[in-house]
């Protein structure tokens, strides 16, 4: 193996960043961030919108100081979050990204299921239900889907707007709702029963696949040439590359705006009690299955912080996060999975009144507020873990949590309480990680399989375990 570095574009939620990653060729990495920019939504008249524009100028702003710093720049990989798209009519996007949190999505489930139950669903493409699956958001879109010719989800558009390349990354795509479960192929037969051309439906590639270079303005801009490559572009799938498990007696939690908790399987679980526990079998590296639940995650904290700080308030996450290690006495648990919680707005009074319509403690600080929203939150970690084992037949040992979440002590505490199990705290960067790892193996600057390159990310970063109370 020689040594080298890529670059990688991850957005998330709320921010994005480009972090170069460097390999010195005996199988270590290294990192830094060139670039950080928001990533905040736009509400204009017709709905919820992303700032499609200000996070490609981001990325190239983040790009241009990749180039600097490592002129000879292996490739550039990019991830995001899932389901959200683009309709394109030959070079040009046909409006602005919806949001998913955007409420129109209702009116395409009751389209979608009026067509093919969910049961139905369930058994062609494995994925939990969901509002905002891109299925659902395509019945929405009436007249917009006659005049469009390409479906672009978020990081192969940006790849599009980098190299002209017009591809589908598998591990993404799985979270369409439009993808075989088994096959991994797109579902002709599906989509043509929800009215959704074929034609919409670019190729599909896998991750370590090479889409091209940079187009030549694009070059010029950047003050660099590097190909892209195609990675786990679902934000989730490159988070899990990047668990540090040592067995496959684990259980992960990618712990961010939302916590996605789950096993890694080698074929899906496609059983009746998966479905009514509301499991879904996602696309995984290297034809890995992401058998997992979605929960609320962070986003209920980070949503209600945003909610005190519009009202005048002064928050400091860490200082909230000790106030809230430090509440006695009843602390009130709703359920971080109820879709009430899911749009912006003012969360503590929609926490508040799911406390007090089933008769349990309502705060009355902040910190009070934060202790609810972190044993929720553990609770619904901890249920979910037990279920991913149960349905799948997956013995778990061990808790993995990566992401924004590894950095909250109090919240991996009480995990770990309420679950009986250890849980292994970090890398907080996993995704970026992740995204990183798939690059350098496209490159030769790393090889092996996944476990070989997760245990480059154990012997690379620090991991801080908790031990569940009657443990310790």
């Amino acid at each position: 193996m020689t040594g080298g570095a890529v670059a990688a574009v991850d957005l998330g939620a709320t921010s994005g960043r480009v972090i170069i990653g460097r390999f010195d060729g005996s199988g270590s990495i290294s990192m830094e961030t060139v670039g950080r920019f928001a990533n905040t939504p736009v509400r204009q008249p017709d709905g919820l919108h992303w700032d499609l524009l200000g996070l490609y100028r981001g990325a190239l702003d983040g790009l241009r100081g990749a180039f600097r710093a490592e002129p000879g720049l292996a490739s550039i990989g990019i991830d995001s979050w899932a389901v959200d798209y683009a309709l394109l009519r030959g070079d040009r996007m046909l409006g602005v990204p919806f949001h998913y949190r955007d409420e129109r999505t209702s009116a395409g489930v009751e389209a979608v299921h009026a067509r093919v139950p969910f049961e139905q669903l369930y058994r062609r493409n494995g994925l939990q239900f969901l509002p905002f699956n891109t299925l659902y958001q395509l019945a929405t879109e009436g007249d917009w889907l006659a005049q469009a010719e390409q479906l672009l989800l978020i990081p192969d558009l940006l790849g599009w707007m980098l190299t002209g390349a017009r591809v589908a990354e598998r591990t993404n795509a799985s979270t369409t709702g439009l993808l075989d479960v088994t096959s991994r192929a797109w579902d002709l037969d599906l989509a043509s029963r929800l009215e959704i051309p074929a034609g919409l439906l670019p190729s599909l590639v896998d991750p370590g696949a090479t889409l091209g270079g940079l187009r030549p303005e694009v070059a010029g801009e950047l003050g660099g040439q590097a190909p892209v490559v195609a990675v786990g572009s679902h934000d989730t799938a490159s988070a899990v590359v990047a668990v540090p498990m040592r067995a496959d007696r684990a259980a992960y939690i990618s712990c961010g705006t939302w916590g996605l908790v789950g096993v890694e399987t080698e074929h899906p679980v496609l059983t009746d009690a998966a479905r009514e526990a509301n499991f879904t079998n996602e696309g995984g590296v290297d034809g890995r299955v992401r058998f997992l639940h979605n929960v609320m995650g962070l986003w209920l904290l980070s949503e209600s912080v945003r909610t005190w700080e519009a009202a005048g308030l002064s928050v400091d996450l860490p200082s909230l996060l000790a106030a809230a290690g430090k509440v006695t006495g009843p602390i009130g648990l709703f359920d971080a999975n109820d879709p009430v919680f899911l749009a912006p707005g003012d969360m503590p009074a929609r926490i508040a009144a799911w406390l007090r319509a089933h008769d349990q403690p309502v705060p009355s600080s902040p910190a009070e507020f934060a202790r609810s929203i972190v044993e929720s939150l553990a609770e619904a970690f901890a249920v979910a873990v037990r279920s991913a084992s149960e349905l799948s037949g997956v013995p778990v040992e061990t808790i993995h949590v990566v992401g924004g979440g590894a950095l909250n002590t109090l919240l991996c505490q009480r995990l770990a309480d309420r679950s009986g199990l250890p849980v292994a705290a970090g890398p907080v960067e996993a995704t970026a990680i992740g995204n990183l790892l798939i690059q350098a193996r496209t490159a030769g600057l790393v090889s092996g399989d996944l476990e070989s390159l997760r245990a480059v990310v154990a012997a690379a970063f620090d991991v801080v375990t908790y031990l569940p109370a009657r443990a310790r």
